[in-house]
């Protein structure tokens, strides 16, 4: 899938934070995907945009392979519960190790191999919207997906795209008529933060709604964050297990 070409930005800091524990795929940022891992093929995405951009790794498997084929990479710590506490641990190690300031960082998420540059600049482009603290992205449900499945998380936004909500469960709860795919947006986890905002979040305590609902964006709405949403109309390809693997494979030869 071709790009357009785009001048690189210098005051976001793009993370990507790899861990190689997971459930349901252990070791998937190695993963390969045609003649390159998978977290090779993010970081080559990714720096086609950012000036500086860093994998945010738990393990040296991951962090020898980034820096194998010429990539930047930090050892950060194995307690992270969250891609955003690990992104803020990288964010004091990066400008410590180069002394330079950085506005925003924006996390991608180390297992979007197809994550596109235009994408990217949606989230970056929330920031021109004042007040936004935090931005992230949404994309309308598909015909085929189902808003009872928990493992699709669902938002709710205002008429200026900020989000109210964010729920596993199928809302908004349509009572009237048979609910349409129209009727509902899907969260995608790419986010962007306002580095100081970053910085403060990570201190927040976990909070009764995020319990609930295992997200931590509920955290920062319930703290009173602003959340601005822009609506990606670009496919989003993910891999969670093996199965998803063989998916992407399938959409690189199309």
């Amino acid at each position: 899938m071709n790009e357009l070409p785009v001048k690189k930005v210098s005051d976001f800091l793009g993370i990507i934070p790899a861990r190689y524990a997971s459930t349901r795929f252990p070791g998937k940022p190695l993963a390969m995907l045609g003649a390159k891992p998978m977290i090779q093929w993010v970081y080559e995405r990714t720096s086609q945009l950012f000036e500086h951009c860093v994998v945010a790794t738990d393990d040296d498997r991951i962090l020898n392979t980034v820096l194998d084929f010429g990539g930047k990479a930090l050892m950060t710590r194995e307690d992270h519960k969250s891609g955003t506490e690990r992104c803020a641990e990288a964010l004091t190690l990066y400008t410590d190790q180069t002394a330079l300031t950085f506005t925003h960082v924006v996390n991608i998420q180390g297992d979007e191999p197809l994550v596109q540059s235009e994408q990217l600049l949606s989230l970056m482009d929330c920031f021109n919207i004042p007040g936004t603290e935090i931005a992230t992205l949404v994309r309308s449900m598909q015909p085929d997906e189902d808003p009872q499945n928990p493992n699709l998380v669902k938002a709710v936004v205002d008429k200026s795209l900020r989000a109210l909500y964010f729920s596993r469960a199928a809302i908004p709860h349509v009572r009237n008529r048979r609910p349409e795919s129209t009727d509902y947006y899907i969260h995608l986890g790419l986010y962007a933060y306002r580095s100081d905002i970053l910085e403060q979040i990570v201190k927040l305590p976990v909070s009764k709604l995020e319990q609930n609902e295992s997200l931590e964006q509920l955290r920062w709405l319930e703290h009173g964050i602003s959340i601005q949403t822009d609506v990606t109309y670009l496919p989003s390809i993910g891999v969670d297990t093996p199965d998803d693997l063989e998916k992407i494979k399938k959409e690189t030869h199309s």
